[in-house]
């Protein structure tokens, strides 16, 4: 089965269990702060999980693109990738555990469907702790589950019991929290305990990493495939768990793990769509993959890199490499891609090449991959030739400055802000030549210049829109309505190009070609705070795209909307609404609530992108 095949055969399956089909949502959240980019299924659909109505109803099925770089070191392997498709199944509020479990092994197993072999399907449940009780009821499914095709599925307990052979043994493992828990994404929001099921490929246990093998043991016997989380709890700021009104269900299939599986491949770099990749790379440096360990882990990290490059440029609210946040991660993505090119012998511009067959392979199933085709090739271009041209410059100054085996926080700063070297880059070339590094004094540097990377997958900011508080939902109101005057001021082509709240403040990036004047400052800050002081209501109304469109509202109108969506409307029908945008919520009941608007500082991003950082007093006591 192809990526697509299967992708498809998921959004059948569960439209037949009747849920709705929704479309992926933006690599680049929507007002959430936690993190840079979507790392997982759940992240656009947390107002829905913590209570908020769907327009799509209550029974959801997606596949969501999700980047990660937390395990960026790691890319190169047999199954690690920072871009990958998630498959996820939701309940909100619906079914739960038997519902999901059955469909589960239903899906994994029926011919009709994904046809694995159910002796070589294992799962996993939560142990229990003081914040849960061992999940007795997930282990009494899947022993149900099993049954069906004669398989009595035992219980054993990790490092001690062999898993099963055939019908019979260990087949179902307890592991804690560290395992068998997910949740919350942030720092607080829905959470609970977990089932995973993985896959034997029958590969040998290696000793190595430990004396008896285990579903969630490293030595690559066993693949996970799927994850269903039942959530059950809320994690508080306090670091309390309470049990959530809604019980829901959010699951999580890798579909290049799946796709790796019904190829019959050994890692995700040999599924066919990876491979197109890495044939283009291999008639780029002439080398041959497969023939040398070094060459091939050069060549995964430059098909994933350019990959994950070509999402996050084409994405519909897509970034542009630059030396802060989301832009940050696509020009190391892109360095570190060129720099594996060298190791290879490839000194001509080849990325941008690269980046078509990405591409082909995915244009269809991400139409906005070629609409933004144009933009993709310019920006990997630029970058690379940027980098190219300040790499031999860089790579002398290094060496000069290596010639005692330390390079100092200072140094490295100067070969980041100089010649484009991201501290990782620097990492790498000083640990092959045995070097030491002083990461601290660079990283003291980077924040006295306001330009400290910060992890795609870590918490980066306190507070956030995802708990709802006050202070977030004021700061979000006030988001609108800056949208709103914004193009009031400064014309229709301003838009929301990306949006972090915290409890203190609200940042805005929006399209302009020049610096704002002090006077368009004064303007935008003087029309919100008449909005504010109006007192005007907002109320929301759900309607089908086009009504929205018809009724004027604003919003990046791509794949990522329903047939249904929300639209909150800043004023009322005698004077006219001030703004009309098509938004998840939170909002504030009235304008009035938000105190006043205070415009902190205005600055570039990148090449015509302006940001804009303000805070609201909050309502007035």
């Amino acid at each position: 089965m192809t990526l697509n095949d299967i992708r498809s055969k998921f959004l059948t399956f569960f439209k037949e269990k009747g849920h709705a089909i929704i479309p992926s949502a933006s690599l680049i959240p929507e007002n959430d702060p936690t993190v840079l980019f979507t790392t997982a299924g759940m992240h656009p659909l947390v107002p829905y999980l913590m209570g908020q109505s769907h327009p799509m109803g209550n029974r959801l099925v997606d596949s969501q693109k999700c980047l990660r770089t937390d395990d960026i070191e790691e890319v190169g392997d047999n199954s690690h990738l920072t871009f990958f498709e998630m498959l996820g199944n939701w309940s909100l509020g619906d079914y739960f555990k038997r519902e999901t479990i059955g469909w589960s092994y239903e899906l994994l197993t029926s011919p009709q469907w994904l046809n694995l072999e159910p002796k070589r399907l294992y799962v996993t449940f939560f142990e229990g702790d003081d914040v849960a009780p061992r999940d007795e009821e997930t282990i009494g499914i899947w022993q149900s589950q099993f049954v069906v095709h004669g398989i009595e599925a035992e219980i054993g307990k990790a490092g001690v019991d062999e898993p099963a052979n055939g019908e019979t043994g260990p087949r179902i493992f307890g592991y804690p929290k560290k395992k068998n828990w997910w949740g919350p994404a942030g720092v607080t929001g829905p959470c609970g305990p977990d089932t995973e099921m993985f896959y034997d490929t029958g590969r040998t246990h290696d000793a190595a990493f430990g004396p008896v093998c285990h579903p969630n043991c490293d030595c690559g016997r066993f693949v996970e495939i799927w994850n269903d989380v039942f959530m059950q709890y809320e994690k508080t700021s306090d670091g309390k768990y309470n049990p959530l009104a809604q019980q829901n269900v959010d699951t999580g299939m890798g579909l290049e793990r799946m796709a790796c599986i019904k190829q019959g491949v050994p890692t995700v770099y040999d599924i066919a769509e990876m491979r197109v990749i890495i044939q283009s790379i291999e008639q780029s440096s002439g080398k041959a993959y497969g023939l040398d360990d070094a060459m091939d882990r050069s060549m995964r990290i430059i098909t994933d890199h350019v990959r994950a490059a070509t999402f996050i440029i084409g994405d519909p609210r897509g970034v542009s490499p630059s030396n802060v946040g989301q832009g940050y991660i696509v020009r190391r993505l892109i360095r570190r891609a060129v720099r594996e090119g060298r190791r290879l012998g490839i000194t001509e511009p080849f990325l941008s090449k690269l980046s078509q067959v990405v591409i082909g392979e995915f244009g269809v199933a991400y139409p906005e991959l070629e609409s933004n085709n144009a933009k993709i090739v310019e920006e990997i271009a630029k970058e690379e030739d940027k980098f190219a041209k300040t790499i031999e410059k860089g790579l002398k100054e290094f060496e000069g400055m290596m010639a005692d085996h330390v390079i100092t926080g200072e140094e490295a700063f100067i070969l980041f802000s100089t010649y484009g070297f991201p501290l990782e880059l620097t990492q790498e070339l000083v640990g092959e030549r045995g070097g030491n590094l002083d990461v601290g004094a660079f990283k003291v540097e980077f924040e006295k210049h306001q330009e400290l990377s910060r992890s795609a997958s870590s918490g980066t900011f306190k507070g956030g829109l995802a708990d709802h508080s006050a202070e977030t939902t004021r700061l979000h109101t006030a988001t609108h309505l800056l949208n709103r005057a914004l193009k009031n001021v400064l014309g229709d082509h301003v838009m929301q190009k990306g949006s972090n709240i915290t409890a203190e403040r609200l940042r805005f990036d929006f399209p302009n070609p020049e610096k704002m004047t002090p006077e368009q400052i004064k303007a935008v800050e003087d029309m919100v705070n008449d909005v504010i002081q109006k007192d005007m209501p907002i109320h929301f109304e759900e309607m089908t795209v086009d009504e929205a469109k018809t009724r004027g509202a604003i919003g990046v109108f791509d794949a990522k909307y329903g047939d249904k969506v929300k639209v909150y409307f800043v004023g009322d029908e005698p004077i006219g609404y001030y703004s009309i945008e098509i938004c998840g919520g939170p909002h504030v009941e009235k304008t009035g609530e938000l105190g006043s608007f205070k415009i902190q500082k205005e600055e570039a991003v990148s090449a015509g992108v302006r940001r804009i950082k303000a805070t609201v007093t909050g309502p007035k006591v």
